[in-house]
């Protein structure tokens, strides 16, 4: 028996696609790594949702998880092939999670989960990883979705396991997290290269997306000497006219850096018990804009 009123009226369809929507979202963002392209996806999912034949759907969770995953996994694919124009390193679009994560995920580990690494997974491996380990889907219902076998499913998870554990380090508490970053953001801003060294580990990489922007490295810049005089170098022409505001994107401590009245820079990192192993700045207009709009909501 279905709860709510006749499934085939507008207004249980609606209550059925709200009742869906953090994890359907929670789903399309983790493969796509965009906010944006994520309610896309929704939105279409919502379309052909009103165009279903809804009395014949038993349930409603699972059919709207199937369409929104596959819709996703497509604009994926074709997302890789817009992503070789773009200027310089990719990173995903920051969401807010303070109020309201919208990420639809039953563990925390998801939120910790960098959707960075995950971009070393193809479409449907990322796919297969995101609704067992973030979702805890069963591997028979992940097999449904992607159109496969069981066993094929495991394997798809298991390659993404095998791939994020060469990279993943033991991370650290999110109090230690936000002390460490605090330490970094106060050398980085005054330039001191014995405490920048101190802070990052031997192998950090400095990702800057800004697509072209003036600033913003076009290549990643990899190891503790390079990374540390960068930010030594970068630091006269970057911070004196700079304001920081201490926020949280996806589940973790993170600064905005403004200038005026204008954002020009979330930065995050990943942090190990080693140190900072990874800094994201993110310096793309069009990727900070709705992130700064979701902070006055």
């Amino acid at each position: 028996m279905r709860a709510g009123g006749p499934p085939g009226t507008l207004d249980q369809a609606t209550k059925d696609f709200l009742s869906a929507r953090p994890q359907l979202f929670g789903i399309a963002y983790r493969v796509l790594g965009s906010a944006v392209e994520a309610e896309d996806v929704l939105q279409e999912t919502w379309v052909r949702w009103q165009n279903t034949d809804r009395a014949k759907v038993r349930e409603p969770a699972a059919f709207l998880t199937t369409v929104a995953t596959r819709l996703a996994i497509n604009l994926a694919q074709s997302a890789r092939v817009r992503r070789e124009s773009y200027v310089g390193p990719w990173l995903p679009e920051p969401v807010d999670t303070t109020q309201d994560p919208q990420l639809g995920a039953e563990r925390a580990e998801a939120l910790e989960m960098a959707v960075l690494l995950l971009e070393k997974l193809n479409p449907v491996e990322r796919t297969a990883y995101v609704l067992r380990e973030a979702f805890d889907y069963p591997y028979a219902r992940v097999a449904e979705i992607l159109e496969t076998t069981e066993a094929n499913a495991r394997q798809l998870v298991s390659r993404g396991r095998r791939h994020l554990a060469a990279e993943r380090k033991e991370t650290v508490s999110p109090t230690a997290h936000r002390r460490l970053l605090e330490v970094f953001l106060s050398a980085a801003r005054t330039g001191d290269l014995s405490v920048l060294e101190d802070v990052l580990t031997a192998d950090v990489v400095s990702y800057s997306d800004g697509n072209g922007i003036r600033g913003a490295s076009r290549i990643p810049v990899i190891g503790r000497p390079h990374v540390s005089r960068y930010l030594v170098a970068f630091a006269p022409r970057f911070w004196p006219q700079a304001e920081t505001r201490w926020v949280e994107a996806n589940g973790r401590s993170a600064v905005l850096v403004a200038s005026g009245e204008q954002a020009v820079a979330l930065l995050t990192a990943d942090i190990s018990t080693d140190g900072i192993d990874r800094l994201m700045w993110v310096m793309n207009p069009a990727k900070l804009a709705p992130y700064v709009a979701s902070l006055s909501d």
